[in-house]
């Protein structure tokens, strides 16, 4: 039997039509009847076989001969002899099942025969029941199975050689569990989606029943729709704006509320009438209330205060004057601020926003990667939304905000597009009148709005958007600027935030002083707020102890009390006291810095002279040092340097190696560290320098000449050495800087040795 598996008590009707078959028939019909069916699975002849006995035949319309057969038991397969006319006879040993069955078999076909009355109730088909029912022993039962569609051939013969009565009892009730389970979760999931359906059904004749009464009632949808028209007359929109909101309400009105498109065209009708079309507030134009309120918000920072006056004194003229058109190309302001961590940038947007009379929204930009997140998603994708430039209107709720870009250089980009890039049509004064979201599809003006982008470092923000920009620099606050800071603000807000009250503590200034000199040593006053609010948290802690009675008076003395040792000393004299270290300056991100370069020389040793440079410096850093090192091997002689000194090996080293380092700015600090070791002469400790240098000795212009001054003064220093080219830079430093600090300028590295190394031991005799 090819791939049929019959099973002792199954009557199967056998068409007979190989020539093997015939004779093996005809054989059983002049004999005893009994035939052995042998299963024979991919080609392969199973060992046990069912005995079978002939029943009555019938001539099928393909002439072919059909008999039943009933199985009658199992029969392991013996010897065989084939006979004249073809038959092959077999030795068949019967396997008989035991009798009576055990307590163990019967349990076993209990529970089989009640899993498969489950089964086909479940299948609607109880007939079948009767049929298992017929059966009287357990082997009966179980061979039932080779009637089951739910198993396979392969399963079937399982069964078959599964001599062992309570094993195969065993592998059935496994296989039908299986199959019930199955049968189970069909019957649920079909159960569910019928009830899904009607309920859907359900809801939609109820909902045409409602839209009917609700339409003789006059009531109904076309209210939603009414309701939109009135506000959408009301908003004030631009014509092409109003042409496709139009657009939309009508495809509104001819779709059901049950299509999902219904509930995105509300989605989008409403964001456009969350838009300020036509809402401006009124800018106050007294310039001197404006002046005020500014110098109220925050010390110092003039160049952004007269900037911003001027941005009003040009508006109120060309109000006065009939040259004010809204919406004009060309008439929004981009101030960017840039300038260290601490130094009030983005505070200052809200006191620009009430200087101005208009209101304040501030968007974060640092670490968006998505161009989406400007521009808004297209509204096929679902939720969809507009870009943060639109929610930032909605949320200002005028046409005229003033809405400040926070930490822009910190924008990022991958796969997803280039936020930068999206926003050159924002921050374009000449095209932002009609910048279009992706999610509204419209002409969007933002040119009456005042955009204020605030940065760190200006280097990390792409050149195409920093060309629409007007950079103002916020380099960092002297220390009387900070005193003032600190008196004016900062402890008001850090005495509040203690829990006391304005009366029951008091700085002096120059504790404050202390307090910055000692410690903290930066660019802005964050952590200036940082040690006071430590002060007063103590002072709160020891008042609530009773440990002290209001009011309490912090004076120098007491500082080291509350914030313990200094932090910060004055490091330059004795970095410098040898040759070979001298003292650079630099821009990092956080402002500017006082950097020590360290030059040390050894033998060659015979591999010829080497240069190591470590503290983790850049590609322009490394080569500022072989620049210093070839000008000094090349004018040894004008140096006074001894024959052969220069010949040696390098090591040049820039201390806090865990701090990244770039930049050319360095050629002159490095060079004069090589100059100080090869001559003995030790660098001058009140005297730090900056400035790039050229093979021929030149000493080039660099940036950031205001930030470098002010961290000079930081560390104590009084004497700076610049490029000849930046001494009109010089006029951007604090007045009060400027009178304790002394300038040298320099054009050519002779004049920054001359500045800053110590005089020889000849010259000091000499002059002795």
């Amino acid at each position: 039997m090819d791939d049929v598996v019959v099973l002792p008590h199954m009557t199967v009707t056998l068409a007979v039509e190989g020539d093997d078959q015939k004779a093996a028939i005809e054989a059983a019909r002049q004999g005893n009847r009994l035939i052995l069916l042998v299963p024979r699975i991919d080609g392969k002849y199973g060992t046990i076989g069912t005995a079978a006995r002939l029943g009555e035949s019938a001539d099928l319309p393909t002439g072919a001969e059909a008999f039943m057969i009933r199985g009658e038991y199992r029969a392991r397969l013996g010897g065989g002899q084939a006979d004249i006319g073809g038959a092959l006879w077999v030795q068949a040993d019967p396997i008989v099942e035991p009798e009576p069955p055990t307590e163990k078999t019967l349990e076993l076909a209990r529970e089989y025969r009640a899993l498969l009355e489950n089964l086909v109730e479940s299948r609607g088909v109880p007939q079948v029941v009767q049929f298992l029912r017929a059966a009287k022993t357990p082997g009966h039962l179980a061979d039932l199975a080779g009637y089951s569609p739910d198993f396979s051939t392969e399963q079937k013969l399982e069964v078959l050689e599964t001599l062992d009565l309570e094993q195969r009892l065993t592998l059935l009730i496994k296989w039908t569990r299986s199959t019930l389970a199955d049968a189970s979760l069909k019957e649920k999931i079909r159960s569910d989606v019928a009830e899904g359906m009607e309920k859907t059904q359900r809801e939609f004749l109820l909902r045409q029943q409602l839209e009917a009464i609700k339409k003789q009632l006059n009531e109904g949808g076309s209210d939603v729709v009414s309701t939109y028209r009135e506000k959408v007359a009301k908003a004030g929109m631009p014509e092409g704006v109003l042409t496709e909101v139009t657009r939309e309400l009508d495809r509104l009105e001819r779709t059901s509320e049950q299509n999902p498109e219904y509930g995105w065209i509300r989605t989008y009708l409403d964001w456009m009438l969350d838009i300020p079309w036509n809402v401006r507030s009124e800018d106050n134009y007294d310039l001197v209330e404006a002046r005020r309120i500014l110098d109220e918000d925050h010390t110092g920072l003039s160049d952004v205060k007269d900037r911003i006056i001027e941005f009003l004194a040009v508006r109120k003229l060309r109000k006065e004057r009939g040259l004010e058109v809204l919406g004009g190309r060309g008439s929004g302001a981009i101030i960017t601020l840039v300038g260290p961590p601490g130094v009030g940038k983005t505070s200052l947007g809200e006191s620009v926003a009430r200087a101005l009379g208009r209101k304040f929204t501030r968007v974060s930009l640092g670490g968006i990667r998505d161009e989406a997140d400007i521009r808004g998603h297209r509204r096929t994708y679902v939720g969809a939304l507009p870009g943060r430039i639109v929610r930032a209107l909605k949320e200002a709720g005028t046409k005229n905000p003033v809405i400040m870009l926070d930490e822009i250089d910190k924008v990022g980009n991958d796969w997803r597009g280039d936020p930068s890039a999206a926003l050159l049509e924002v921050l374009d004064p000449a095209q932002n009148n009609t910048f279009r979201d992706h999610y509204l599809e419209v002409d969007l003006d933002l040119s009456e709005v005042l955009f204020i982008p605030t940065a760190n470092v200006s280097e990390t923000i792409p050149a195409p958007l920093l060309d629409r920009m007007e950079l103002i620099r916020l380099d960092g606050y002297t220390e009387e600027e900070k005193v003032a800071i600190a008196r004016d603000h900062l402890l008001r807000r850090v005495v509040k935030q203690a829990g006391l009250n304005p009366d029951e503590v008091t700085v002096t200034e120059d504790a404050i002083m202390k307090v910055i000199t000692d410690h903290t040593r930066e660019a802005g006053v964050r952590n200036l707020e940082r040690e006071l609010g430590k002060i007063t948290r103590k002072v709160a802690t020891k008042v609530a102890k009773a440990e002290l009675t209001p009011p309490v008076a912090i004076t120098v003395e007491r500082v080291r009390e509350f914030l313990g040792k200094p932090r910060f000393d004055n490091e330059v004299a004795a970095r410098t006291a040898v040759p070979g270290v001298a003292t650079g300056l630099a821009v990092t991100g956080t402002g500017g810095d006082v950097l020590f370069v360290e030059a040390a020389a050894t033998d060659s040793n015979g591999h010829g002279s080497t240069v190591i440079l470590t503290g983790q410096l850049g590609d322009v850093m490394k080569e500022s040092a072989q620049i210093a090192l070839s000008y000094v091997r090349s004018h040894t002689d004008e140096l006074k340097i001894e024959k052969g000194a220069a010949d040696k090996s390098f090591h040049i080293h820039v201390p806090e190696g865990a701090v990244p380092k770039d930049g050319p700015s360095a050629g002159v600090t490095m060079t004069t560290a090589i100059v100080s070791l090869l001559t003995g002469r030790p660098v001058r400790s009140t005297v730090a320098m900056t400035g790039e240098v050229t093979l021929q000795g030149l000493v080039l212009p660099i940036g950031g000449v205001k930030q470098k001054v002010l961290a000079a003064h930081r560390m104590g220093l009084t004497e700076v050495i610049l490029p000849r080219r930046n001494e009109k830079d010089i006029d951007d430093v604090p007045q009060s800087v400027r009178e304790k600090m002394t300038f040298h300028f320099a054009s050519r590295v002779g004049e920054v040795l001359e500045f800053a190394l110590e005089p020889s031991a000849n010259a000091k005799s000499q002059a002795a």
